[in-house]
């Protein structure tokens, strides 16, 4: 009798990118081709899960494997990512037949979906249906938000290199602002990202190692903006160093619970667009206390600045890459890697495993005792936790013209097998 030929897997990337999703791209792939005695082809998603829906495979068996070790210090993700959220199959049956038509096609077994809570939300209910269906999938989760949201997990990768970035830039935009406060700019309010989450925010209170350092004030989507508390310490900041650092994070609200600034719409998860904070926050300022101010929204340079990503970080999401196809080859189903911290100082971690269905959809806040009493910064717990994870250099390599050298993959196309297409 003939032997069943080997499964392939399917990796795709989901959400917004960081400067390290590669790096797990790079542990999923490198490790795969270890086990070619056990796993066949490994096809990445054009396009994160619309790549399986539309057919549309990438055979990263092309790739050679300089260019597949090239994608640990490339920013950016490198088949596509994508906001795409599966619906219930009740509310859409089409999307999870289509799917297990697309892996069947291409005999997949296995299916990595590398992303944020909704992306585990996802992979998770892939391999519910899978099961339902009769053509059962091996799911394992791949972690990664900057939002450092997800349960369970110590920390998520992406999340630490962010954070280096945010409390570097705050530190170097801080120094520049004190040069000159005497006489021109006293305010400058820096915008990073942060929904319902302020972990990024809190990480530029890193740069505060001295009294009087900036980032003096730190507002965080955890709680409301007190207007009359915060203005009254910028004032008394100003009036006491002559200028104000400030951080706040895109998901601050006011009293009424509501954003300081909604572009107004909705993406595909649902959330609200948020944008513009900063200039609120800055304007607050000039038009009750009339301090000259400067504002930045650090928007896509925090998530791609793979030049001055956290060692720990690209270390991390490496790991999790790796341990994902390990798990999956040991039979563990609807799981996802974790970070265990193990120890602060000197920082040692190792990677456990949860259950998809216990990361879906949740949401991990900054806790209590990880912010100020007033409200606007962080606590000497915040930096004992945070501290570790912005450690370490791991710079990719520069070119002869200065800059960056990074990696832009073939991706060749796997040739469709189905004769239907399907409309996103």
């Amino acid at each position: 009798m003939a032997k069943a030929p080997k499964k392939n897997a399917f990796y795709a990337q989901s959400g917004g990118v960081t400067s390290v999703i590669n790096a797990s791209a790079c542990g999923v792939i490198e490790t795969a081709r270890k086990h070619k005695d056990k796993i066949g082809k490994l096809y990445a998603g054009r396009n994160g899960i619309i790549g399986a829906l539309t057919e549309d495979l990438i055979d990263t068996s092309k790739e050679s494997k300089k260019d597949i070790a090239a994608l640990k210090h490339t920013p950016g993700g490198a088949f596509g990512s994508c906001r795409y959220k599966l619906k219930s199959l009740e509310e859409n049956e089409a999307q999870y037949k289509r799917l297990i038509e697309v892996f069947e096609a291409h005999n997949i077994g296995y299916f990595f979906y590398n992303g944020g809570g909704d992306s585990q939300d996802t992979a998770h209910k892939v391999s519910q249906i899978s099961e339902t269906m009769g053509y059962p999938i091996t799911c394992v989760g791949v972690p990664k938000t900057i939002d450092n949201d997800l349960p369970i997990t110590d920390c998520c990768p992406g999340f630490g290199s962010v954070a280096k970035y945010v409390a570097v830039s705050i530190r170097e935009a801080s120094f520049d602002v004190a040069s000159m406060a005497k006489t021109s700019t006293k305010i400058f309010v820096m915008e990073v990202m942060g929904r319902h989450a302020g972990w990024i925010a809190a990480a530029g209170g890193l740069a505060t190692e001295e009294k009087g350092d900036a980032p003096h004030i730190i507002l965080f989507p955890e709680v409301e903006l007190d207007q009359e508390a915060f203005l009254a310490k910028v004032d008394k900041t100003v009036k006491k160093y002559g200028y104000c650092s400030i951080v706040v994070s895109e998901g601050v609200k006011n009293k009424e619970g509501a954003f300081l600034a909604e572009a107004g719409g909705k993406d595909s998860f649902g959330h609200a667009q948020l944008g513009g904070c900063a200039p609120v926050v800055a304007n607050l300022i000039k038009d009750n206390l009339g301090y000259k101010y400067h504002w930045a929204v650090s928007d896509y340079l925090q998530r791609s600045a793979r030049h001055i990503a956290s060692k720990t970080d690209v270390d991390q999401a490496y790991a999790l890459g790796k341990k994902a196809v390990e798990f999956a080859l040991k039979g563990h189903n609807a799981v996802m890697p974790t970070i265990e911290r193990l120890s602060d100082e000197p920082y040692k971690w190792k990677i456990g495993m949860c259950n998809l269905a216990d990361v879906a959809n949740v949401e991990k806040m900054m806790p209590k005792n990880f912010i100020t009493s007033d409200g606007m910064h962080i606590t000497a717990a915040c930096r004992k936790y945070l501290s570790p994870l912005i450690r370490g250099e791991d710079y990719p390599p520069y070119g002869k013209n200065g800059l960056p050298k990074y990696i832009v993959l073939k991706n060749v196309a796997v040739e469709k097998k189905l004769s239907t297409s399907f409309e996103i």
